[in-house]
């Protein structure tokens, strides 16, 4: 397939029909990008027609080269995540820590969040959420060969994180179907599939806020007094140098945990099935070396996928960067899905290789304090998933293109027709 030919004054990647075009189409624009300019400021995307106002913002730099975004997550200090970092204008403080809560947050409020957090994630909770993962795994793909929808997202790929999350947290299975509905919305990022065009985007994405809010407060208090080993009762009760979680803490970590921790390994889990589909070799490779393919499997499939596109970073002093005086106050986005094919860093960033090593990706966030948190967990779902793929179904393959995510942030995929 020829490669689509791009004036870097043609590319608007504040313009929803850009990131409407198919993969191949934006990958070619972001290539453009990083030859010919590097550095290039857009507009926000300010949402129209809702009661919630949102003021223009002064616009954002879009950074596009590796080294540029690994310089920009090494220096915290400077590029600051506080007053946002999954939206491209400023949004209230409460809606902030609301929805994104400790990846909006600097330090020192950030390593305290961080350090409660990883607290709850110690050796006994690791292995129950270890155990759940070849459970439900197992579960999932039996259930889908039994009565699937020919939906490879619909019967794996979104059920199979979310309900290892869920399980892990302690959420009943009676909220099951809740939670993925407001996470749908929360990921959907105003795709009509999932919002109405007619509806109130913003309020949606607070109303589903809302109710993954609801439902851990409750389930919060409850462990208070009746623990359990779940990795709720861990965070309730955790506490670091007489510092414990509060209440929107909480409620704040489970809104991205269900939405960064589904979304990674939902849209990673999808792109690897139509990797493995394309290139049908790198699968048998794979197959034939399990256990010493795994990691760099695992890793040029979060690669590939990029399943986040961008994180942005609001500048506390002026700074250069490739040559381009920023001021404080100016904000920048990182593309991490630009990064993670930079010509500069990957030996043919466009093929996907089972086997690549060196693999300095960034499908986890880059080097630096916001590194995720939960990249362990994803690469462990990843694995496990595939791994039960090949031993129940090793003829698992997509039977036509995927329906994308109408989104900038997330690189989505929403429908992928698939057979076993």
């Amino acid at each position: 397939m020829s490669a689509r030919t791009w004036h870097p004054d043609d590319i608007d990647l504040s313009d929803m029909e850009f990131w409407k075009l198919p993969l191949s189409d934006r990958y070619d624009a972001f290539a453009t990008l990083r030859r010919e300019r590097p550095v290039s400021k857009y507009v926000d995307f300010v949402p129209t027609g809702s009661v919630i106002e949102l003021p223009p913002g002064d616009g954002y730099y879009a950074l596009v080269l590796h080294r540029d975004i690994a310089e920009v997550s090494r220096n915290p200090e400077v590029f600051l995540s506080g007053p946002g970092a999954v939206s491209t204008m400023d949004l209230p403080t409460e809606m902030v820590e609301y929805f994104s809560g400790m990846i909006s947050t600097d330090n020192p409020k950030h390593v305290r969040l961080r350090r409660i957090v990883s607290n709850a994630f110690n050796p006994r909770n690791v292995r129950a959420i270890e155990d759940s993962i070849d459970r439900v795994a197992d579960e999932t793909v039996r259930r889908a060969m039994a009565s699937g929808t020919g939906d490879f997202v619909q019967d794996i790929a979104m059920p199979f994180p979310l309900e290892i999350i869920c399980t892990m947290m302690g959420i009943p299975k009676s909220d099951y179907d809740t939670v993925r509905q407001a996470s749908n919305v929360i990921l959907a990022m105003g795709d009509p599939d999932v919002v109405p065009e007619e509806a109130d985007q913003i309020l949606a994405v607070l109303e589903a806020g809302a109710t993954l809010t609801g439902i851990m407060n409750e389930l919060g208090k409850y462990r208070i007094d009746h623990p359990v080993e779940d990795i709720t009762s861990s965070l309730v009760h955790a506490e670091i140098e007489s510092e414990k979680l509060t209440e929107q803490e909480l409620a704040s970590f489970f809104v991205l945990l269900v939405a960064a921790g589904n979304e990674t390994t939902r849209t990673a889990l999808a792109h690897s099935l139509l990797a493995f589909s394309d290139h049908p070799d790198q699968k048998q490779r794979w197959i034939e070396d399990l256990d010493g393919l795994s990691k760099t499997a695992v890793d040029e499939i979060v690669r590939f996928a990029s399943p986040v596109n961008w994180m942005r970073r609001t500048l506390a002093v002026d700074y250069t960067i490739s040559g381009y005086d920023l001021k404080a106050g100016d904000k920048v986005l990182l593309f991490y899905n630009s990064a993670n094919r930079d010509e500069s860093v990957f030996e043919n960033p466009t093929t996907f290789d089972v086997g690549r090593t060196p693999n300095d990706h960034f499908g986890f966030g880059a080097p630096g304090p916001h590194f995720c948190l939960g990249s362990h967990l994803a690469r462990r779902e990843i694995d496990v998933m595939w791994r039960k793929l090949f031993d129940l179904a090793p003829s698992v393959h997509a039977t036509g293109a995927p329906a994308q995510l109408a989104s900038s942030f997330v690189n989505g995929v929403k429908r992928l027709p698939y057979s076993f």
